[in-house]
């Protein structure tokens, strides 16, 4: 069956920019521009007219500016991905153009490559969108009442488990959970943050937040929790909203949580979180083998260091031999440093794996965030480290449409 083409709709009031993006994108099968605005009210008139999948907006227009219009725009058509462009790759501009609705945040003039991808991750999303509505119609179509009512009780949707994992040591598993999850939080979408790495877990140094509450708080009473318990033991961290549960605060406490009381924790806060991330340790315990299996995705982290590549092949024989399929496994290059010859390309080649996301080599922001204690998500998303956490983030939430669609799909089949 071919595949729907990605429509995109370009808004921004510079001909000459509107013609070379659509130059850009004549070349890709699966893009088609349908239409061109000059300013931000033919942009909101034009995407209920075309109904596109993507919309490529401008921020800076003389009538509306590219975020009213793109909250405009979200309002009414809530599947309409918008990827916002800018002279400026200013944090506050970012900061609200997220909190808009847009998907993705790029400095103009965005690089080819750059843009392409962020339209087709944009793109991905939009039609899981489209298909989840579509579903969710019929329902109340057959069902003459709103989805998933019963009694006139409705349940919450079940929680999505991240697992961030790495088969080799020091290749930022901690730095891209945090941020990681700051990323994934909103009113709509809020996450916790679970520190699985039991004996020596940095996450709560990681937000300056050390010294409280811990899994040991909560692990003898998995089988009776509620929110309210839950709520007193979670670190709230007020900068980014994400509720965190942290790892013991001596190595030898970590053998106070059984497996099976991970699990339970793990399955109590998918009823209360849209997004459950969790940091492992590179050890393969029991408790993380086990979380392995109980998690949607796995967000597998390697560097263009040989040992991390060669530990990534091991672990990708194994997951496979668990049964995991492919499609669970969001393979991430962390550090990516241009000036290397191991590309995320050869990496995808060499291990029949492609890799997903992409964060560049910042060690500057990346070090002065663990060291301050304030993760890099909450004052350095406009640099090239925070745009390659947000594209990480968009990956894995359009991984999670993906799979629940297919899920859906088979259970329909049966």
């Amino acid at each position: 069956m071919a595949v729907d083409k990605i429509r995109v709709l370009i808004v921004d009031d510079i001909a000459e920019t509107r013609e070379n993006v659509r130059k850009l994108l004549q070349f890709e099968s699966d893009v088609e521009v349908v239409g061109t605005a000059r300013t931000g009210k033919e942009g909101i008139q034009l995407s209920q007219e075309l109904d596109p999948d993507v919309i490529l907006m401008d921020i800076n227009m003389p009538d509306i500016d590219g975020i009213t219009a793109t909250e405009n725009i979200r309002q009414r058509s809530p599947h309409i991905q918008v990827v916002i462009l800018s002279v400026q790759s200013d944090q506050n501009y970012m900061r609200r153009a997220m909190l808009a609705g847009a998907r993705d945040f790029l400095t103009k003039p965005p690089m080819g490559d750059e843009l392409i991808s962020a339209i087709k991750r944009a793109g991905e999303m939009a039609h899981g969108e489209r298909d989840k509505g579509a579903k969710q119609q019929m329902a109340v179509s057959a069902g003459g009442g709103a989805p998933g009512m019963m009694g006139g009780f409705s349940p919450l949707p079940q929680g999505k488990i991240v697992l961030v994992y790495s088969p080799k040591g020091g290749t930022g598993c901690t730095t891209i959970a945090v941020n990681l999850a700051i990323a994934l939080n909103n009113e709509d979408t809020r996450s916790v943050l679970i520190d699985g790495n039991l004996q020596f877990g940095d996450v709560a140094v990681f937000v300056n937040e050390q010294g409280k509450n811990t899994i040991v708080d909560i692990a003898p009473r998995v089988d009776d929790l509620d929110a309210e318990i839950l709520e007193d033991i979670l670190i709230k961290h007020e900068a980014s909203g994400v509720r965190i549960l942290a790892a013991p605060q001596r190595p030898e406490m970590a053998e106070k949580i059984s497996t099976d009381q991970f699990i339970k924790v793990l399955q109590f806060m998918q009823k209360m979180y849209s997004y459950v991330v969790v940091d492992t340790s590179s050890i393969l315990t029991d408790v993380i083998l086990s979380a392995i299996d109980l998690s949607d995705v796995i967000v597998l982290v390697t560097t263009q260091e040989i040992p991390a590549i060669k530990n990534s092949r091991l672990i990708l024989d194994l997951l496979k031999t668990m049964g995991i399929n492919k499609d669970r496994i969001i393979f991430t290059m962390n550090r990516f440093d241009k000036r290397i010859a191991i590309t995320p390309e050869r990496i995808s080649e060499n291990l029949k794996h492609e890799v997903s996301a992409v964060i560049p080599l910042d060690e500057k922001v990346a070090i002065t965030a663990v060291n301050r204690g304030v993760p890099f998500m909450l004052d350095n998303r406009a640099q090239p480290i925070g745009k390659g956490l947000l594209s990480l983030a968009e990956v894995v939430r359009a991984r999670m449409i993906a799979l629940e669609s297919e899920s859906e799909a088979a259970a329909a089949k049966r």
